[in-house]
């Protein structure tokens, strides 16, 4: 058993471990979006594969299986790959920053709030 983690260690965790959606739609969509996002590549290939074969069948004809298996051979596969999220503590600093530039906070306590998430980064993780 582990000895228990003081809430500034726990902090630290969460801003290197806890990751957020940078990708710029809702973090809710993804649970519909990324199944579906998956979903229509495979289909594609599938569909292409089929009328490849399709055409092929038949009496075999060498002519015709050197053609359909170039077709199959040339094209390369769609695919699609999922963005990894963003560690807490980036997307922490960038609101930070963000605000500053925008003039939403005070320059010197944000700043001040900045620079100390930047800190609680840098110290290292046990």
């Amino acid at each position: 058993m582990g000895r228990r983690k003081s809430p500034q260690e726990k902090k630290l965790l969460s801003y290197a471990k806890d990751r957020r959606n940078d990708y710029g739609e809702n973090d809710k969509s993804s649970r519909k979006n990324i199944p579906r996002n998956k979903r229509y590549p495979h289909r594609a290939n599938r569909r292409r594969v089929s009328l490849v074969l399709e055409a092929a069948r038949g009496v075999v004809d060498e002519a015709v299986e050197a053609a359909a298996e170039e077709r199959l051979l040339t094209r390369r596969p769609k695919s699609w790959r999922k963005w990894r999220d963003a560690p807490l503590g980036e997307i922490v600093q960038y609101t930070l920053r963000r605000r500053l530039r925008l003039g939403i906070d005070d320059r010197e306590s944000g700043t001040a709030r900045v620079e100390r998430v930047r800190r609680r980064l840098r110290q290292p993780v046990e």
